[in-house]
């Protein structure tokens, strides 16, 4: 008995209701109950009757001698359809959803080994041929973010050996001069805390992305119009002529990811522009909607480059950031993941003669 309960046990534990146990169930309940009323039907109709005789009256049912042969066919015939029924339901769920299985074994062998395979057609035109268009989107959107996340850690590795490197180097130096006078050393102390700043601004940076990218939790309401005077007022344009029309663009956001994304546009406004050259910042709403929009005059932008600007470590006319004379590369790329996280809507258009205008419509 005991062997009995384990199984029991076991079975309630493994057990789960698969969608083709379900589907078994649904095609074989309305076969087997519509079976059963027209195995029923002729049977209760059927009347037999004892042979009229000694004075006895016809039996108005089944006879006695008979009804254990009409029981054991009723019994007989609803097994059998029991048994039909569960195994055609069984078997039709099973071709309906052979399609499904087949995309759930390539979908893991895909997540598990090669990003790079698709689902491909499945020949069909119906709900299964659009969840695998769906994945094939999802698996080329991971392949995507994968890659970019691989780029942005051998990027971000680089950037932080380098000024490690030349501490290394500056102090080794130094150290091996014996006749380095006080002057030397107050000089290479120098030059170590200006890569340990500029280290600092790295990281700083890298927070501030890796935050942005994480979304916003608790959004609250603020003006874009008194963000952007706040940002401007503690970034003078020395050389540029500031142009304003900051009208109020109330929004709902992380208040300090919100001003991290004005500055990281008027900085890199500033920092890529020509001498005597103009940034224009404009706030409002616009279809009931808040927007920001930074302007600035500089280098022709080419459309197929615009993408790339807003990658880490990217600025126009090189494939990486390899000095710190105009940052690191990660300006436009703070923007977009503070955008993202806000749900709003980045678009940067290059106008012909030169400059980048960006655009952030909040939702």
């Amino acid at each position: 008995m005991n062997w009995l309960m384990n199984w029991l046990t076991n079975w309630r534990m493994n057990w789960r209701w698969t969608v083709r146990r379900q589907l078994t169930f649904l095609y074989a309940g309305p076969f087997l109950v519509s079976g059963l009323v027209l195995l029923l039907i002729p049977l209760l109709g059927t009347r037999v009757s004892s042979p009229v005789g000694d004075g006895q009256a016809p039996l108005g049912g089944i006879e006695s001698e008979q009804t254990p042969a009409f029981i054991k066919l009723v019994v007989f015939s609803m097994f059998s359809m029991l048994v039909i029924a569960v195994v055609l339901g069984w078997q039709v769920s099973g071709l309906f959803l052979r399609p499904l299985r087949i995309m759930i074994d390539t979908a893991r062998d895909i997540s598990a080994t090669n990003l790079h395979r698709r689902l491909g057609e499945m020949g069909r035109s119906d709900e299964f041929a659009e969840l695998a268009e769906t994945l094939d989107d999802l698996f080329a959107r991971l392949e995507a973010s994968f890659a970019a996340q691989r780029r942005f850690v051998a990027n971000a590795s680089h950037e932080l050996r380098t000024p490690l490197t030349a501490q290394r180097a500056l102090l080794q130096v130094t150290l091996a001069d014996p006749e380095a006078s006080p002057a030397d050393l107050r000089a290479a102390a120098r030059e170590v805390l200006t890569l340990g700043e500029s280290q600092a601004r790295l990281i700083d940076s890298l927070l501030t992305l890796a935050t942005g990218e994480q979304g916003v939790e608790d959004a609250l309401p603020l003006d874009l119009a008194e963000v952007a005077r706040r940002v401007l007022a503690d970034r003078p344009l020395e050389g540029l002529t500031l142009t304003t029309s900051l009208d109020a663009a109330p929004a709902k956001g992380a208040a300090d990811l919100v001003e991290s994304l004005v500055a990281n546009l008027v900085d890199n406004a500033a920092k890529h522009n020509v001498p005597g050259g103009t940034v224009t910042v404009t706030t409002g709403v616009t279809g009931r909607r808040a927007t920001l929009s930074v302007q600035n005059t500089g280098p022709v932008v080419p459309e197929d480059e615009l993408d790339r600007l807003f990658q880490p470590f990217q600025r126009l006319g090189a494939q990486r950031v390899r000095t710190t004379k105009d940052g690191y590369g990660l300006g436009l790329a703070i923007v977009r993941a503070i955008a993202n996280a806000h749900h709003a809507d980045l678009t940067a258009t290059a106008p012909p003669g030169g400059g980048l205008q960006v655009t952030v419509t909040f939702p």
